[in-house]
């Protein structure tokens, strides 16, 4: 009998970690809550008066940081669960390429948190009184720049995925390489907001995430098997 080709086992991979995230629904929804508060309480923090004046030069701010900090929420469980029940050394020790176990992995992660975050972008733009002409380019930052949270997420969960109290050190790895796609994001939807080019920001993250993708899910493969040895 033949053996399943190595996209099966990329799929199978992808649909087993849809299916674990749509039961821990709890765990979906936290990060998600999290990122309407934030964005909901900055601009309820704000007087009224001010409300035209202030809440569209902090919008691109706000709504980006409220998107990585609700990102980095989630990224603890991407291995952790595997890692407790044995199926992430499994996974290493598989006849398949780990590369592409991983880059399951990852996809699946941007779809169950970096997907929502795109589709409650309009809202989280009406909330910050946003310019209805950039909300067009919020929405390009965040397709571009949510799969480079998860890739490279993805590296510093591989890296703690064997420590006990991880968060703490994962923010400290990952929150560093966060600020580029926050500076580049954030500027292309401000200049969009005043009538500017947003072409050199949104190149910018499109070839942050040529990088990543290239090069992220080489990285976690070599840092899980550093942690799970």
């Amino acid at each position: 009998m033949n053996q399943p080709g190595p996209w099966h086992a990329f799929f199978a991979l992808f649909r087993r970690d849809l299916m674990l995230a749509i039961r821990r629904r709890n765990e979906l929804a936290n990060p998600l809550l999290f990122f309407v508060l934030v964005i909901a309480l900055f601009a309820m923090g704000i007087r009224a008066e001010e409300h035209g004046k202030l809440l569209p030069i902090m919008a691109p701010g706000v709504i980006w940081v409220a998107a990585l900090l609700s990102t980095l929420l989630s990224l603890e469980g991407m291995f952790r669960s595997d890692f407790e029940d044995g199926s992430l050394e499994q996974m290493l020790l598989s006849p398949y390429p780990t590369l592409l176990l991983v880059l399951a992995k990852v996809s699946a992660h941007w779809l169950v948190t970096g997907l929502p975050l795109i589709l409650l972008a309009p809202l989280s733009g009406v909330l910050m009184s946003l310019p209805m002409d950039a909300m067009g380019t919020l929405i390009h930052t965040l397709l571009l720049g949510t799969p480079v949270l998860s890739l490279v997420g993805a590296i510093g969960v591989s890296l703690t995925v064997g420590l006990r109290r991880g968060g703490a050190l994962l923010s400290l790895l990952i929150l560093p390489l966060y600020i580029p796609v926050l500076l580049f994001a954030a500027k292309a939807v401000a200049d969009s907001t005043l009538g500017l080019s947003v072409i050199f920001p949104l190149k910018m993250l499109g070839a942050m995430l040529l990088l990543w993708l290239a090069l992220g899910p080489v990285a976690t493969v070599a840092a899980l098997r550093i942690s799970v040895d």
